[in-house]
């Protein structure tokens, strides 16, 4: 069966084949740079100690530091978290950002932890991560399961290995400690303007359409993915 690492190399063989690309560029790139797997013990608010596998994974430096998010799920492998770098270098590349792709990822479901628990593997895990990481070398963001307060977490441990503050060894964190204005809500604005340019491509009236829920086919309104502890009950519509 099909996994993301398969399928990233199955592109990557297209896309080398299409531009006619150096064989020795196609066998760099066909694997990562350095993989960091490392076991996250985390004390649970009843006392126990649970034990969590997480990753980072460079693909490539060759166009600057690496860059690319963190996301906590209970689907995390490191083929996916290897896809992803992988994409991420891509992605970089196609739009002239000076990073290489990373990727990294925890193997939990982060809603069934409380606060103090979800703050203490994320700073067991920057601590872990944490030769990999820095403005130079590597910036984590926040992806799927992760958001701002998780991105502050990790600055706050790193800085505090470091002896004083780095805003920079991370994006995605809160405005008030050096976050981006507008970042909460890129990943959706950029798949609305993806739709909205696809619409128009297609000869789509805006004014009343909506979008389907999975593949049924009728027409309802689709509620927005909820981060880690918020709780909205927007719903989305084109």
């Amino acid at each position: 069966m099909s996994n993301a690492w398969t399928s990233a190399l199955s592109q990557l063989d297209e896309a080398a084949e299409f531009m006619a690309l150096d064989e020795n560029l196609y066998k760099v790139f066909r694997e990562p740079k350095r993989i960091l797997t490392v076991s996250i013990p985390v004390r649970m608010d009843d006392g126990k100690v649970d034990v969590y596998l997480g990753y980072r994974v460079h693909h490539s430096i060759a166009r600057g530091p690496a860059k690319g998010g963190i996301r906590y799920h209970p689907d995390v492998n490191l083929d996916e978290v290897k896809a992803l770098a992988m994409w991420m270098t891509w992605k970089c590349a196609l739009v002239g950002i000076p990073y290489g792709g990373a990727k990294g990822g925890v193997k939990l479901d982060p809603s069934t932890m409380s606060t103090g628990e979800l703050e203490r593997l994320t700073r067991r895990y920057a601590s872990e991560i944490l030769p990999f990481i820095g403005p130079e070398s590597d910036v984590p963001a926040p992806d799927v399961g992760t958001d701002e307060r998780i991105m502050a977490w990790i600055m706050d441990t790193y800085s505090m290995n470091k002896g004083y503050s780095v805003p920079s060894v991370v994006t995605g964190k809160p405005v008030s400690i050096g976050g981006s204005l507008g970042r909460g809500g890129a990943t959706s604005r950029g798949v609305l303007y993806s739709a909205l340019s696809a619409m128009e491509r297609l000869g789509m009236p805006i004014e009343g359409t909506r979008v389907a829920k999975g593949r049924s086919a009728n027409s309802c309104r689709v509620p927005r993915r909820r981060r880690n502890h918020q709780r909205g009950a927007d719903r989305a519509r084109l």
